[in-house]
């Protein structure tokens, strides 16, 4: 398996689940008569960051990665999102970005060092693999995950197979 193999379509399929976990909330808070603000505002605790902020950050995680991996600027995207229109179309240009990317750029990226922020005034520097394995797949489904734990916690209906993009 390439390198590329492990990691872009990973990145998409729970991409695009979340779009899927979008669209149910949004019918949910019309269903329930509940505004959307609710939801998109929403936490597990009050010291984690929101929903719309969880999104961001696995859209971020995966496209950020991918540039990483295959030692392209990495993008900057600002987090401008407050509705669930605007995050299905954060979610849609995130994956756009990623099948953009072509087996041959992942060549090597897995032995290449990959050198990224930890925190406002440090960086690390690891090789692609363990960057992968250590710092970028956990990340990105620790914020997919919280998305979908939020919703869930919120009463939106949803699974295990929502979150797989299996449903």
């Amino acid at each position: 398996m390439s390198f590329y193999d492990a990691t872009v379509p990973a990145f998409v399929q729970i991409l695009s689940s979340l779009a899927g976990l979008l669209n149910k909330a949004e019918a949910h808070c019309k269903a329930k008569n509940i505004q959307p603000e609710v939801i998109l505002n929403a936490r597990l605790y009050p010291d984690m960051l929101p929903f719309t902020k969880q999104v961001q950050l696995a859209c971020d995680f995966a496209g950020k990665t991918t540039a990483r991996l295959a030692h392209i600027e990495v993008p900057t995207t600002p987090d401008t999102e407050t509705s669930f229109e605007e995050l299905r179309q954060r979610l849609a240009k995130t994956i756009d970005y990623l099948k953009s990317f072509k087996p041959a750029q992942f060549e090597g990226a897995d032995a290449k060092d990959v050198t990224f922020p930890a925190g406002p005034n440090s960086s690390i520097t690891l090789k692609g693999q363990e960057y992968v394995n250590r710092a970028a797949f956990p990340n990105f489904y620790f914020h997919a995950a919280i998305a979908h734990g939020i919703l869930r916690h919120n009463g939106v209906e949803i699974g295990k197979r929502d979150f797989l993009g299996i449903a």
